[in-house]
C-alpha cells in the first residue's frame, strides 16, 4: 500500500511539473513595458510588430503618467522596459538606481499644443485668450507627476500667465485624461502633446503650438530589476530601428 502511495505521489509531481513547464516558458518570454500614456497607440503597434519579429515573445504594455510609472517601479512592480515622456522622470529613475543607465536612449520627440473641443464657440486662438471672462475651465496634466503638465507650467510661467490661470485649472492624472476632458467638452481648453491631439482630430482642434519649454524628448531604458535584460535590450533596439521608428512617425512622433 505504501509503495502505491509513493508511486502515486511521484506521478502527481510529474503531472504538476508538466503543467508548470509551459507556464515557465511563457514567463521567460514575457516582456513588460511601462510607457508614458502618450505612447499608448504607437507602442501597442510597436509591441505587436516586435512579437511578430520574435515568435514566442509576449509583450505586456502598461500605460500611465510617467511619474506614476516611476512610482510603480520604485515600489517593486515587475517592469523590464521603462519609457518616459520627459527627461526629468528618467533622471529621477537614474538617481534612484531604478534603471541601467548604460541602456538609456532617446527615441522620439513631441510638441506641446493647446486644444479646444471641435464645436467650441469661445474664439480661443492663443494663450492670452484663456484669460477671457467666458473661459472658466482649462485642463492640464498634474505638474507633480505628468510631464505634459510640467511643460505646460513652464510655458505659462514664461508667458506670465501661470498665476492668473490657476483658478481655472483642472488637473488630469495623465495626458490622455486631459485629452478626454476636452473631447467630451467638459472643459474649454487643454494642453496635450500633438500626437494626442492627432488621434482625436475629429473631436478636438489645435489652436496653438507652444514654444517656451524645454525640448520634449522621450527616453527609454532597461529597468535595473529586470530578469530579462537581453530581451529588454532587443525591444529597445527594435524601437530605435527603422521599423519601430516608422510606426512612431505614423503617430506623429518626431526624431529625438
Amino acid at each position: 500500500m505504501r509503495s502505491k502511495m509513493v508511486v502515486g505521489f511521484l506521478l502527481l509531481l510529474a503531472v504538476l511539473a508538466s503543467l508548470a513547464s509551459p507556464v515557465t516558458a511563457r514567463a521567460e518570454n514575457e516582456l513588460i513595458v511601462s510607457a508614458a500614456a502618450s505612447l499608448t497607440h504607437a507602442f501597442q503597434e510597436v509591441a505587436q510588430k516586435f512579437q511578430t519579429a520574435n515568435p514566442g515573445v509576449k509583450v505586456v504594455t502598461n500605460f500611465a503618467a510617467s511619474g506614476s510609472l516611476l512610482a510603480q517601479i520604485e515600489h517593486g512592480a515587475p517592469v523590464d522596459v521603462f519609457a518616459s515622456a520627459d527627461q526629468k522622470t528618467m533622471n529621477q529613475a537614474t538617481e534612484k538606481e531604478l534603471i541601467l543607465t548604460e541602456t538609456r536612449k532617446n527615441f522620439v520627440s513631441n510638441r506641446l499644443v493647446l486644444i479646444v473641443p471641435t464645436e467650441s464657440k469661445l474664439g480661443i486662438k492663443s494663450l492670452r485668450d484663456l484669460t477671457k471672462e467666458g473661459v472658466t475651465k482649462v485642463t492640464m496634466g498634474n505638474p507633480e507627476s505628468v510631464p505634459v503638465g510640467r511643460y505646460t507650467q513652464e510655458v505659462l510661467t514664461a508667458e506670465g500667465l501661470w498665476e492668473a490661470l490657476k483658478p481655472r485649472f483642472i488637473n488630469g492624472n495623465s495626458v490622455r485624461q486631459v485629452l478626454d476632458y476636452v473631447m467630451r467638452g467638459e472643459v474649454d481648453a487643454g494642453f496635450v502633446f500633438s500626437t494626442d491631439a492627432a488621434i482625436a482630430k475629429d473631436k478636438v482642434r489645435v489652436v496653438a503650438t507652444m514654444e517656451k519649454h524645454q525640448p520634449i524628448v522621450y527616453p527609454l531604458a532597461v529597468v535595473a530589476a529586470t530578469q530579462k535584460k537581453d530581451l529588454a535590450l532587443k525591444f529597445i533596439d527594435f524601437t530605435l530601428a527603422a521599423e519601430g521608428q516608422a510606426v512612431l512617425a505614423r503617430y506623429g512622433f518626431g526624431k529625438p
